[in-house]
């Protein structure tokens, strides 16, 4: 297996130091707030990863420059690495970052292309917390992922999956009002993986990011291609013209500190 491996501004050491220190924090939400904090300003860079249905899949690790989905899978594997059992952190995160984004062998089928294939393959890491946030507002949509509405692929070589998907839609059907209101975000906490809800046929999501509440607002935290690197912005202003949410929720650890 190939690997390439850039970490920018970071060294192995630091890192190593930093997921310890975040192994520290018992809460799921409170360590991803820890470590996406340090990512505030990383650059946006789109297509790092490589591999397609033509080129052998490598295993990259490009702390340099991030995507939105990039930036949280680095994150979730961030997270979960630090134990005081294993002596390299780094190499631990290897493992959790392998773990977080391919089902089983590192290769582009076994890549997990999709938001909610996080709730799927990775369950005991993450759960699905949409209807709980959102009850009686959550919506629900059969949609076959990777096909688009003229019959072509989104991804060549992945196969089409059906899959059924919640989501909490920004406005109410019934009136121009916010669904998602002071009650919906009222449940959401710091540290949860939202999804954007993607109206278009064939994708779950169209952007991702990280909830970060602080005080009386809400954030998102995310790598935004508008503004070219790692951000926040106000959750509700940024919602507000989206077509809805998905949000995951990390578990807490057994072995958490």
């Amino acid at each position: 297996m190939k690997e390439y491996i850039l970490l920018g501004k970071w060294t192995q050491d630091k890192l190593d130091h930093i997921m310890r220190e975040s192994s520290k924090i018992k809460s799921a939400g409170a360590r991803i707030n820890f470590l996406s904090r340090l990512f505030l300003g990383t650059d946006y860079k789109e297509s790092t990863l490589i591999g397609d249905v033509s080129t052998p899949e490598v295993f990259v690790i490009n702390l340099g420059g991030v995507d939105c989905f990039t930036f949280i899978d680095y994150i979730e594997a961030m997270r979960l690495s630090g134990s005081e059992q294993i002596s390299d952190s780094f190499s631990e995160f290897k493992d959790n970052l392998k773990k977080v984004r391919y089902r089983g062998k590192v290769a582009f089928e076994n890549r997990n292309h999709f938001f909610t294939d996080w709730q799927k393959f990775n369950s005991e890491f993450v759960g699905d917390v949409t209807e709980k946030i959102g009850g009686q507002k959550t919506k629900s949509i059969i949609k076959i992922l990777n096909k688009k509405e003229d019959g072509t692929y989104f991804l060549q070589g992945i196969q089409p999956v059906e899959r059924e998907i919640e989501y909490i839609p920004s406005r109410r059907v019934e009136s121009p009002t916010d669904a998602i209101d002071d009650s919906v975000i009222s449940k959401l906490k710091t540290g949860d993986y939202a999804g954007i809800y993607s109206e278009r046929q064939g994708l779950d999501v169209s952007h991702v990011g990280i909830i970060i509440k602080e005080r009386s607002s809400t954030y998102l935290r995310h790598a935004s291609s508008e503004k070219g690197k790692v951000i926040e912005q106000d959750f509700r202003d940024y919602i507000s013209d989206k077509p809805g949410m998905i949000v995951l929720r990390a578990k807490d650890l057994p072995c958490s500190k």
